[in-house]
């Protein structure tokens, strides 16, 4: 047993906790795969694909910030609202006003930080919910969006449909692929030989002994070949198709929003001030501060999910961000994040997204009516974070607490701890 835990760890990052990280992965690809049989090979069709990742990137950017929001210990009811009312501005903004698309993008940005800044006032600085604060900027900014629409649909320009529509061009020579496209999925991978490369040397610097080459080497193979397998499927689309614009923009902002909450003191204070926020203020947190982030950075994320939406959709119309607060919850929620704050990943939140989207995309492909989606969907959500609850209480491997447990700093680690194990624990509870 001893071996097969020593195995874990070093295939999933040289911790256990890191090991079972891959849990909620691997039910992803346990879900394509099988829709991929029900569908007789249309769910991983180049298309198929493309389809998914432009009808479901604006949720998934959505599910960014309300990570945030949740691992603070708050909820955000409103994201819906704000991105529709943001949509409709800046389509105005465009039509009536002659805005040109590049200035009307930022400000929508604009007006998200502005909506953002007026929440996160209530709820930072005059210490209401952010459940109460959040539910009437939902009813707020609902109706907002349908007195300035006068409930109509407003087109836009060519240009601004680029990032919700959008597809990296055709460069170089006629290979029968998109060549940007091989190019970006050769930069993952090269990243990803890097990233495993430079983990090695940390450990070694650090004294400590790297995993066996071999395994690093499975590692580094797998990655590999699922990105390239997906680099080949988008770029091999119907010619004028390729990875998407507002796929790219996600990329960015995963790469940039992960950096961010694992790697720099105001990332660890959202946790610290979700996980106990008394204690995080009296080790110097500015906890006012966060607060105001975080909701000022889920408007301003939910602004740019209603631009790429209305931009896919080539008009704003009054029924836009419906039901996208809930989506966004239920990718936080399914990717790991813990109801009562201080628990979570951007990563774990992505691919918690990710089942939702192709669960809901494969019961299409299968002629699921949409009324038995969402029953399905609900069912799905419940069932998931029933059984892992259960899981927990019987001792029992957890996808949830596996995803999350290299996050808690509600647990006190056991007296028996060795140092590191220590160091570790200190390390994540208290903030830098």
């Amino acid at each position: 047993m001893s071996r097969i835990k020593d195995l874990q760890k070093n295939l999933f990052g040289g911790t256990t906790s890191n090991a079972r990280q891959f849990g909620m992965i691997f039910t992803l690809v346990a879900i394509v795969v099988l829709f991929q049989i029900l569908t007789d090979g249309l769910t991983l069709r180049s298309d198929n694909l493309i389809a998914l990742f432009n009808q479901n990137s604006y949720i998934l950017i959505l599910a960014i910030g309300m990570l945030m929001v949740i691992v603070a210990g708050h909820i955000d009811l409103s994201v819906g609202s704000i991105a529709a009312f943001t949509g409709i501005l800046v389509a105005k903004a465009m039509a009536e006003w002659s805005l040109p698309w590049p200035v009307a993008i930022l400000f929508g940005l604009v007006i998200g930080a502005v909506i953002g800044a007026w929440q996160g006032f209530w709820v930072a600085y005059i210490g209401v919910p952010a459940f109460i604060v959040t539910l009437a900027g939902m009813l707020l900014f609902r109706g907002g969006n349908q007195f300035i629409g006068n409930a109509n649909t407003i087109s836009v320009p060519e240009g601004f449909r680029v990032i919700g529509s959008g597809f990296l061009p055709e460069v170089g020579p006629n290979t029968g692929y998109n060549n940007l496209t091989l190019l970006l999925g050769l930069a993952a991978c090269v990243a990803v030989v890097w990233r495993e490369l430079q983990a090695r040397k940390t450990r070694r610097d650090m004294d400590a002994e790297p995993a066996p080459m071999w395994i690093s080497v499975l590692r580094m193979a797998v990655m590999v070949g699922v990105i390239v397998f997906a680099a080949l499927r988008f770029a091999s689309g119907r010619v004028g198709t390729s990875f998407p614009v507002s796929g790219i923009i996600l990329v960015a902002l995963v790469l940039a929003y992960s950096f961010y909450t694992r790697n720099t003191a105001g990332g660890r204070h959202i946790y610290a001030v979700g996980g106990n926020s008394r204690a995080a203020e009296l080790s110097g947190v500015k906890l006012k501060r966060v607060n105001f982030f975080v909701m000022m950075n889920m408007a301003v994320l939910a602004s740019l999910a209603g631009m790429i939406f209305v931009a896919r959709s080539a008009a704003s119309g009054p029924q836009d961000g419906n039901g996208w607060e809930l989506d966004a919850i239920a990718a936080v929620f399914i990717g790991g994040a813990a109801v009562s704050g201080g628990i979570g990943t951007i990563s774990g939140s992505i691919v918690g997204g990710l089942v939702m989207a192709v669960l809901n995309n494969g019961l299409q492909l299968l002629g699921v009516g949409t009324d038995r989606v969402q029953i399905i969907k609900g069912l799905v959500l419940l069932l998931a974070v029933a059984l892992d609850v259960y899981n927990k209480k019987q001792g029992r491997f957890s996808v949830i607490g596996s995803l999350t447990r290299s996050f808690r700093r509600d647990t006190p680690a056991p007296p028996t701890a060795p140092p590191d194990a220590d160091r570790e624990t200190a390390r994540t509870a208290v903030p830098s």
